[in-house]
């Protein structure tokens, strides 16, 4: 790693305040296990694989600092040269941009790019998190990392009782991309966003884009995806039992 990269400073912030109800009754979403370990700590680590991150902000449920930080103590995370990865826990707000912006705030100075990451995509494979610093080092003002889409998807105007809904477009599949994350951010453009965008927050790329500057788009990973519901837990059990088996993970 050059000299010059080592000066450029990169932070990531997981909000993990969310109770993830479609996961059913029980912890949040980001406490669930997967083969015996939160999902926020593969999270966590998979932030802090990057030797590019030095410090992890987990932004907590507002009443659960306590618990996640006792949990943070519980589980060993990479330590990769020059340095290991710092964490810090800071109660979260109503809203995940709430959130986000608590995190934001508990930032210390002198960081150059900031990750958002969501705790529900534990999965994220390192060089995916590199990939997206590597372009907000380059210059961009914000990066997503996503993937083209494999189903064809069609506009409906919705039903608010149930009955079936009438299709209104189709979207020019080739334009499209589902978006994952960490979305990577210069920082102080990020800040500036969510002092000033309040309307319409997708994630926070979306703010940018308000801001009228260009979001762009790196390569994103099928592992990346986001367990929102039971089926998604199969899967990611499926895929930690792969690595383990490939690469003693």
């Amino acid at each position: 790693m050059s000299d010059e990269s080592r000066l450029f400073r990169t932070a990531a912030v997981v909000p993990a305040a969310g109770r993830g109800v479609r996961l059913g009754p029980g912890a949040p979403k980001a406490l669930r296990t997967l083969s015996g370990t939160p999902m926020l700590i593969h999270a966590v680590r998979a932030m802090a694989a990057s030797r590019a991150v030095s410090l992890v902000v987990v932004v907590a449920p507002p009443d659960g600092a306590t618990e996640v930080k006792n949990l943070l103590a519980e589980h060993a995370l990479p330590q990769g040269p020059p340095h290991g990865t710092d964490v810090l826990v800071v109660p979260g707000g109503e809203t995940r941009q709430e959130s986000v912006k608590l995190g934001l705030d508990a930032l210390p100075p002198g960081f150059d790019a900031v990750l958002v990451h969501d705790a529900a995509r534990p999965l994220v494979p390192v060089d995916t998190v590199d990939a997206v610093i590597e372009a907000v080092r380059d210059g961009a003002p914000a990066v997503v990392p996503a993937l083209p889409l494999a189903d064809t998807v069609k506009q409906v105007e919705p039903s608010e009782d149930g009955s079936p809904e009438p299709v209104v477009a189709t979207p020019e599949r080739a334009r499209l991309r589902a978006v994952q994350t960490p979305q990577g951010f210069d920082h102080d453009t990020l800040v500036r966003a969510h002092e000033t965008v309040t309307d319409n927050v997708t994630d926070d790329a979306s703010m940018i884009e308000q801001l009228g500057l260009t979001v762009v788009v790196v390569p994103g990973h099928e592992e990346a995806f986001k367990v929102t519901r039971p089926l998604d837990l199969v899967l990611a059990e499926a895929v930690l039992a792969r690595r383990r088996a490939n690469d003693g993970f």
